[in-house]
């Protein structure tokens, strides 16, 4: 991953990974939705899940920094694209937002947002601009 002086897209794209892995598990364990104190595993995932809202949060904006760190002659072209990946990351960012508001969460929920073409366009956007940039 190429890295800014900060490294704070590649702390974004980090921290958006780690949550997709951690959601993929949490969604194959099967976890009912619970009643009463969070079990520790749903702290778990809250927590993944607030990192997750975190890390979207300008990220299209540290993308064009990134860009125009790595490859200023470029900016006018990643522009469009850029554009793509706020939209991905708005609506993805909506849906982590709502399993943040429930009072507990499965492992069907988790699931449905790993699913969701939102959240796997904005990981693909991801990719595509840092291999574009290395």
């Amino acid at each position: 991953m190429v890295s800014d002086n900060n490294g704070l897209f590649d702390d974004r794209i980090n921290s958006i990974e780690s949550a997709y892995e951690f959601m993929l598990a949490y969604a194959a364990q099967g976890h009912e939705k619970s009643a009463g104190p969070r079990p520790a595993h749903e702290e778990e995932i809250y927590a993944y899940l607030s990192d997750l809202d975190k890390a979207l949060t300008d990220i299209a904006e540290i993308t064009t920094k990134q860009v125009e760190q790595v490859n200023p002659s470029q900016v006018d072209s990643y522009r469009a694209f850029i554009d793509v990946l706020a939209n991905d990351a708005k609506t993805s960012q909506a849906a982590v937002g709502l399993l943040l508001s429930q009072s507990s969460i499965s492992s069907q929920l988790v699931d449905n947002l790993n699913a969701s073409i939102h959240l796997r366009a904005l990981l693909t956007d991801l990719f595509i601009v840092d291999e574009a940039l290395g």
